[in-house]
């Protein structure tokens, strides 16, 4: 009798657990978080325009930090070779970034920042062109800060191109 009260009482329980499992993630509000990742992503475009160091502009980037974006066709792997590539004068300079619809999504220590980035560059020659990403970032909080662990920079085209 007591065998079958406890097994039915683990059943119970792992029933209960699958079903917590299961049960998707949502998404919950927090207008603090929010702000302090939008921060954190201007502070990098401000540091960047100021011609500050990359390891500055690279400072919430966490070590095993990921990133895809269009100048490159493979995943850039870590902090180290994002901080490199970072370092390498561009061609063109960003002169003007905004961000436009933004949406923080947090889960716990994780927040996912997607917006939609307008910037204008301007080039050797000074000529200035529109800049126009959709941009996705994540962020986990590691010893009470936020770090940049993945990015995905997709390039917006116009009409023309």
């Amino acid at each position: 009798m007591k065998l079958a009260s406890t097994l039915r009482t683990l059943a119970i329980g792992g029933t209960v657990c699958a079903a917590f499992l299961a049960t998707p993630a949502w998404a919950g509000e927090d207008p603090k978080v929010a702000a302090e990742v939008i921060a954190l992503t201007r502070a990098q475009w401000a540091s960047d325009m100021a011609g500050q160091p990359a390891a500055q502009q690279m400072a919430s980037v966490a070590d095993d930090y990921t990133e895809f974006n269009a100048d490159y066709p493979t995943r850039i792997d870590g902090k180290a070779m994002a901080t490199r590539i970072t370092e390498i004068t561009p061609y063109e300079k960003t002169v003007f970034a905004d961000m436009q619809n933004a949406k923080v999504q947090v889960y716990g220590d994780t927040a996912i920042l997607t917006y939609n980035y307008a910037g204008i560059t301007r080039g050797a020659d000074g000529k200035t062109e529109p800049n126009l990403a959709k941009s996705t970032r994540v962020y986990v909080r590691e010893g009470g800060h936020w770090m940049l662990v993945h990015a995905n920079f997709a390039p917006v085209r116009g009409p023309d191109q």
